[in-house]
């Protein structure tokens, strides 16, 4: 009986044996805009808060970020590679995004984080996510902590 050898072949080893470039797809690209003590995109507007501390977002959250949590927009995506692309909008301090798991997957899933957005400043955060339940936030402009669901 012959069978075919092409089957059990792997792509990078066709790729080797006749000089193909094999392009590895791009990640795909989220933006996230930071204003004061919120990202816009969950709750679908600009609250339009304008702190001028972290302390401020503090005391904003206590009185209404519980309900603006519950009626936010829960991000849905497929498990996969991802950049996060984050502006500080119009804060006038230093703020930062920090994505993580969500209870025991806070120690299974990955996670990035980081900070250095400034007024105006956007930066890439690039990650590979795996099924699970997350949640992204800033801790230096504390926002609530947004929910992600990643499927398989």
């Amino acid at each position: 009986m012959r069978r075919s050898l092409l089957p059990s072949v792997s792509t990078a080893l066709l790729a080797g044996l006749f000089n193909l470039t094999v392009q590895a797809a791009e990640p795909t690209v989220i933006q996230l805009s930071q204003t004061g003590c919120q990202f816009v995109e969950p709750e679908e507007q600009d609250q339009h808060y304008r702190p001028l501390t972290a302390d401020d977002c503090q005391t904003i959250n206590s009185q209404s970020g519980a309900a603006r949590l519950a009626a936010s927009q829960v991000l849905r995506l497929k498990a996969g590679d991802y950049v996060f692309r984050v502006t500080n909008a119009n804060v006038p301090y230093e703020l930062g995004f920090w994505l993580r798991g969500s209870g025991l997957g806070r120690v299974t899933l990955p996670s990035v984080s980081g900070g250095g957005l400034t007024e105006g400043v956007t930066k890439d955060y690039a990650i590979s996510l795996k099924p699970g339940e997350y949640r992204y936030s800033c801790p230096l402009n504390p926002t609530p902590d947004y929910v992600l669901i990643v499927e398989g």
